[in-house]
């Protein structure tokens, strides 16, 4: 099973919505998220414009580096916004410059959500790790 770690600073909007988007396109694939700082909780506006595409992320919780279970990823995942990652033994990094939401409308919002799910479908594909029911069809979810 290959890992993917989605990294970001506070874990409450990108790197959350890449985890939702991982689990949601993809197969034999494990996806967890983190943040170099945790916010208190994931942004209200990241769990409206995933719902709207029929994904629900109001369960999920940030998390720091050392609350991901385990180690042992494959790849990991920099949003951007210079954040500080940890180092991850023997993982592949990949950076992607995805502009942070946190503190934007919900029209930003939604351009950073299909951005990220573009991303993430790419990163899938290339791995041979996207479902087969997501190959053919490079739309949004909704």
């Amino acid at each position: 099973m290959t890992r993917i770690l989605f990294a970001c600073v506070g874990n409450s909007c990108r790197s959350q919505m890449a985890e939702a988007f991982c689990r949601a396109l993809g197969r034999d694939v494990e996806c967890e998220s983190a943040g170099s700082k945790p916010a208190a909780a994931v942004a209200s506006n990241a769990v409206a414009v995933m719902k709207e595409i029929g994904i629900d992320i109001s369960g999920a919780r940030t998390k720091g580096f050392r609350d991901v279970t385990g180690h042992g990823f494959d790849y990991m995942v920099a949003m951007g916004c210079s954040v500080t990652c940890p180092f991850v033994p023997g993982s592949k990094e990949i950076r992607w410059e995805i502009p942070d939401p946190y503190g934007k409308g919900i029209d930003e919002y939604r351009r950073v959500r299909d951005s990220i799910q573009s991303h993430v479908r790419g990163l899938l594909e290339s791995l041979g790790m996207l479902g087969p029911a997501h190959r053919d069809n490079h739309q949004p979810l909704a």
